[in-house]
């Protein structure tokens, strides 16, 4: 056993218990608590698992859980960007990259890399893994906030064509997930809960 590994690989365990303590915008299903970061990546990669033949192109289903597991680690230091937020972009940041090489780089150095490579995967969002788990990230705030009577659209004032536009991305790793999703925007709005100009 390399001792020094184990060191590191514990201090980063540790250092992820901070993503219990973020919390994000988007309530739990059919509740008034907020989410934390840690009950998101948890439940999207049940929900990556779960839904997994409804990729439009082959996956490596371990990838897909390893990217929705470790995709919000960087917001220990980075912070929870609300997706709908109007000053700050919702893309990859320099503070995001800071935070990945400090955090990723607690482990030994090729877990590290490892680490690092399936977070910039994630992020680039271009092979059909990070696709998929990009459909994901996207779906599960849409199912909260459609069982809480419009969630973070009303409580924040978001309009149906900014939702459309963030949650479009679901289309690029599901047609069958995106149609579901586009079924439920449009439902919302016609039971109010989701304003279209």
């Amino acid at each position: 056993m390399k001792t020094e590994d184990l060191l590191n690989q514990i201090a980063f365990i540790k250092e992820i218990d901070k993503v219990k303590y973020i919390e994000r915008k988007t309530k739990l299903f059919n509740s008034d608590r907020t989410e934390n970061d840690a009950e998101h990546s948890w439940h999207l990669a049940l929900m990556a698992i779960v839904l997994a033949e409804h990729s439009d192109e082959p996956i490596d289903i371990l990838k897909v859980v390893k990217m929705v597991l470790i995709h919000d680690i960087v917001e220990i230091d980075a912070e929870d960007i609300f997706i709908y937020d109007e000053v700050k972009n919702h893309s990859n940041t320099d503070e995001e990259r800071l935070a990945a090489n400090r955090i990723f780089g607690l482990l030994p150095k090729k877990q590290a890399e490892d680490f690092i490579s399936i977070w910039e995967e994630f992020e680039a969002g271009e092979t059909n893994e990070a696709k998929f788990a990009k459909s994901i990230d996207r779906l599960e705030p849409l199912l909260q906030n459609t069982s809480n009577n419009g969630g973070t659209w009303r409580e924040f004032g978001v309009a149906y064509d900014k939702v459309y536009e963030k949650k479009s991305v679901i289309k690029n790793g599901s047609k069958s997930l995106w149609n579901y999703a586009e079924g439920l925007i449009n439902e919302s709005v016609e039971k109010g809960i989701l304003k279209k100009d």
